[in-house]
């Protein structure tokens, strides 16, 4: 291992875990590889999710579809997070659909467009009891305002809440909405071609799969959409796909009372071995991580001790440890700490532990 610690992305469990989420509903399948495909690599992932059996990508900003588009990539992207004052003469000539949520929204990318002789590719978002983005209050003037606008309507979708959980009736009302506001749109004589609403948790479960799209984000990377509640990935059927590896970058024996780290915060309770990890919070390892987690050397748990710094963290390996300065460690994945383990550690979700890791670390497609 060449580098102080890199990102190892499993192309085989991205690809198991597509072909087990195709294996619920005919849908197509787009590989949501927004926020750097979750931590993952934004054009490994995206190449690999295409090459598995996506055909379409899902990407928050419109900086990350151009980013796509700059590698080559030629399959559909949707941008659903693209607020007034992006540039949509670049998106709508770079053959990106644009996700809809508001009149302010739609009259911007019907100007970029009439200003280039074309008709934007859209997909009208619905509000249907998320309560953040798309239209609500608005929905009437949209039916109003849409043929006369320079857009070509290709789809129409909403985001479920609460579809993680299995005793709640709050995503079929969602699509009972959904529905009716469909229903409304083609009404009016438009038509999309594209329905979509279900996110991971309804994918897994099979809800509101009967659209022609499903959006694959945290399954695709084989990690539950809440563990509590439905269970984790491997219950699921999914595969993880990331591994972190670090350097052990110094190993010292310490005696009795040592006190380590910033404020002294943990004092060794007898003689033993201290590793350095060159791995800190600015590489997106969270510093009230707790001695819960830790890194895996040969096959044994070494849990953290004292604060996480800015570039490193120390773990205790144990007083009979045989480590080296310069050994790899994991720090999540490989039968060590799950992304799971990381998250109960620090009070929050696999999804946080996987997308906060920093762009500084190389990501190898393995």
């Amino acid at each position: 291992m060449k580098n102080r610690a890199e990102v190892r992305v499993s192309a085989a469990a991205i690809a198991h875990n597509i072909f087990h989420a195709k294996a619920t509903s005919s849908a197509e399948v787009l590989a949501v590889v927004k926020a750097n495909a979750y931590g993952h690599g934004l054009i490994p992932v995206a190449t690999t999710a295409l090459k598995a059996g996506a055909t379409w990508l899902g990407t928050a900003l419109l900086e990350e579809a151009f980013e796509l588009r700059t590698a080559g990539i030629t399959a559909p992207i949707i941008a659903w997070l693209t607020p007034p004052g992006e540039d949509f003469a670049r998106a709508i000539e770079s053959d990106i659909d644009l996700a809809i949520s508001s009149l302010a929204l739609l009259h911007e990318i019907s100007a970029a467009a009439e200003k280039l002789g074309k008709r934007a590719r859209v997909h009208i978002e619905i509000d249907t009891g998320m309560t953040r983005g798309g239209f609500l209050n608005e929905w009437d003037q949209l039916l109003t305002a849409l043929p006369q606008a320079h857009v070509e309507v290709v789809g129409c979708w909403t985001h479920f809440a609460r579809a993680d959980e299995p005793l709640s009736e709050f995503t079929q009302i969602q699509i009972n909405n959904f529905e009716g506001k469909v229903a409304e749109l083609r009404a009016t004589g438009i038509d999309p071609q594209f329905v979509h609403c279900a996110n991971s948790a309804a994918t897994l479960r099979g809800i509101g799969t009967s659209q022609n799209i499903v959006r694959l984000g945290i399954a695709m990377y084989g990690l539950s959409p809440d563990v509590e509640l439905m269970g984790s990935g491997s219950a699921l059927g999914l595969k993880p796909a990331m591994t972190i590896a670090a350097k052990l970058a110094l190993v010292k024996k310490v005696p009795a009372g040592s006190a380590i780290g910033y404020g002294g915060t943990a004092v060794t309770e007898g003689e033993t071995v201290l590793g350095v990890v060159a791995m800190g919070y600015s590489d997106g390892i969270p510093r009230d991580a707790s001695f819960e987690v830790g890194v895996l050397h040969n096959g044994r748990q070494a849990p953290i001790i004292g604060r996480v710094s800015m570039d490193q963290f120390v773990v205790d390996l144990g007083s009979d440890s045989t480590a080296q300065t310069g050994d790899e460690v994991i720090v999540l994945g490989e039968g060590g700490y799950s992304a799971d383990d990381w998250a109960k550690a620090c009070g929050t979700i696999n999804y946080e532990i996987v997308t906060r890791i920093a762009a500084r670390l190389p990501r190898i497609l393995v």
